[in-house]
C-alpha cells in the first residue's frame, strides 16, 4: 500500500497544539496545593531494578456494613483516561450492565506540557471539570487525605458532592459496580456470577502481574534481569491463554465475564501502542491465532469498540517521523479488526455472549475479596507472588456457565 507524503503532512497539520502550558498548570497547582507527580521509574523500583507498582490508595469497600461505601445513583463520577487500560475496564462493565445514567464519568488528560502535576482537564473550559470544579485529579485525593503524596491514578471514583476520592482500586472497582450497583441495572446480564467468583478473582489476580502489568514491568524496570523476567512472564502467559482460547470462545466458556474485559483492554493497547516501548517482540498479538480471533470477536461488540481508542501522538512535523506518527494514523482499524464470526462455533450458545441471571439483588451479594496487589508491603506486591489453582491454559469453569 502506497502513501502520499503530502497527505501525511496534511494529516499532521490538522493536529491542534494545546494551549495548556506549564505556566498555567503551575498557577492552578499553587492555588489548590497540588504536588508534583512522583515518577514510577524512581519511586516504584526495588533493589533489583524491578518495577513494583504502588498499591491503590483508596480501597474502601462497597457494601451494606457500617463504614462501607453505599451504592447510590448519581453520587459518583469515574475519572478515566483513553490510554489507560485500567480505567477503561469499569466503563465497559458499567455500560454492559446499563448503568451509564447511574454513575457519571469524565475523561482526564495530561496537564500542561510536561504533565508535572498528573491528570487534569486540558480539554475542558477553564481547564477544570465542570461537574466538580477540580483542576487536577490529585485534588480529589487531597480532599480525602491531605497527607497523600503518591500518584493520583485512573480510574478513580469520586463523590460528586464532597469532591473526595473514595475508591481507586482498579483491582476490584469493576466488581463493586457489578455487584453493589446491580439494583440499578437495566439489564439482567451477569459478568461476575456468584457461584464462580473465587475462580474469577484468582484468575484476575494472576492476570494482573503477567499480562495487565506485564508491559509496565518491561517499560519501567531498571535492570536487564527485571526486563527478562517480565518479558518471559508476558509471552509465556500469552501462550497459555492462546491454548485456553482454542476450545473456549471466552476465557471461562461461552459467556463474557469480568476477566474478558481485563484481558481485552491490555491486548488492544499492546498490539496498537505498548509494544513500541519494550524492544524486540517474541510475537505480535496477531500471531496468536486464537487470541487474535478472540480480540476481533470482542471488538465486534459495540461496547468494546466504544472503549477501544486507536489514537496516537502526532506532533512531529518532520518527514521521517516514527511509524506510530507517520503510518499508524492512516490505518483503517475498523476494517482490519473486523471479525469473521468463526469463534461462534466454540460456543454452545453462539448467538449470546452474556450470561443472564434472574436472582434477587440480595442473593447476588457477596463480600468482594481483598487483592494482595493492594498490600502496603512491597514484598506482597512482587510480581512473582502469585498463584493459580490450575494452569492458566485450562478453563476450570468449562461447561459450567449456563443461561437460565
Amino acid at each position: 500500500m502506497a502513501f502520499d507524503a503530502c497527505s501525511i503532512q496534511a494529516h499532521r497539520n490538522k493536529v491542534e497544539k494545546t494551549e495548556y502550558t506549564d505556566e498555567i498548570a503551575e498557577k492552578f497547582a499553587k492555588e489548590v496545593g497540588a504536588r508534583p507527580r512522583p515518577q514510577e521509574t524512581k519511586s516504584e523500583i526495588d533493589e533489583r531494578g524491578v518495577f513494583i507498582r504502588q498499591p491503590n490508595y483508596f480501597t474502601q469497600k462497597f457494601g451494606d456494613k457500617e463504614g462501607d461505601l453505599k451504592a447510590e445513583a448519581n453520587k459518583y463520577i469515574i475519572y478515566w483516561s483513553h490510554g489507560c487500560n485500567w480505567s477503561n475496564r469499569p466503563l465497559i462493565a458499567r455500560d454492559i450492565l446499563g448503568l451509564e445514567n447511574v454513575i457519571y464519568d469524565r475523561v482526564v488528560t495530561h496537564t500542561g506540557e510536561t504533565n508535572k502535576y498528573g491528570w487534569g482537564f486540558r480539554d475542558a473550559e477553564g481547564y477544570k471539570d465542570p461537574i466538580t470544579g477540580l483542576h487536577f485529579l490529585q485534588e480529589a485525593y487531597l480532599n480525602a487525605d491531605k497527607n497523600f503524596t503518591g500518584r493520583a491514578t485512573t480510574p478513580t471514583l469520586v463523590d460528586v458532592e464532597t469532591k473526595k476520592a473514595v475508591n481507586s482500586d482498579y483491582h476490584r472497582l469493576s466488581n463493586y459496580i457489578e455487584v453493589q450497583f446491580r439494583k440499578f441495572q437495566t439489564t439482567d446480564i451477569d459478568l461476575y456470577p456468584v457461584k464462580y467468583r473465587k475462580e474469577i478473582d484468582e484468575f484476575n489476580d494472576w492476570l494482573f502481574p503477567t499480562i495487565n502489568n506485564g508491559h509496565y514491568r518491561m517499560a519501567f524496570c531498571q535492570s536487564y534481569e527485571a526486563y527478562d523476567e517480565a518479558y518471559n512472564d508476558f509471552f509465556d502467559s500469552l501462550e497459555k491463554l492462546d491454548k485456553r482460547l482454542e476450545t473456549n470462545r471466552f476465557l471461562f466458556g461461552d459467556y463474557i465475564t469480568d476477566s474478558d474485559i481485563r484481558f481485552y483492554v491490555s491486548l488492544v493497547r499492546w498490539e496498537t501502542s505498548y509494544y513500541r516501548n519494550v524492544g524486540p517482540l517474541k510475537k505480535r498479538i496477531t500471531e496468536y491465532n486464537n487470541i487474535w480471533a478472540y480480540v476481533l470477536d470482542l471488538f465486534s461488540i459495540d461496547v468494546f469498540k466504544k472503549y477501544t481508542f486507536f489514537e496516537f501522538q502526532k506532533n512531529d512535523n518532520s518527514l521521517f517521523a516514527p511509524y506510530a506518527e507517520r503510518i499508524a494514523p492512516l490505518i483503517d482499524y475498523k476494517k482490519l479488526w473486523a471479525s469473521d464470526g468463526s469463534r461462534k462455533k466454540l460456543s454452545s450458545d453462539p448467538e449470546n455472549v452474556y450470561l443472564h441471571t434472574n436472582i434477587s439483588y440480595e442473593d447476588y451479594q457477596s463480600e468482594i475479596s481483598f487483592s494482595h496487589w493492594n498490600s502496603k508491603d512491597i514484598k506482597d506486591r512482587n510480581p512473582y507472588n502469585r498463584t493459580l489453582s490450575v494452569d492458566a491454559s485450562i478453563n476450570p469453569l468449562k461447561g459450567l456457565l449456563k443461561n437460565n
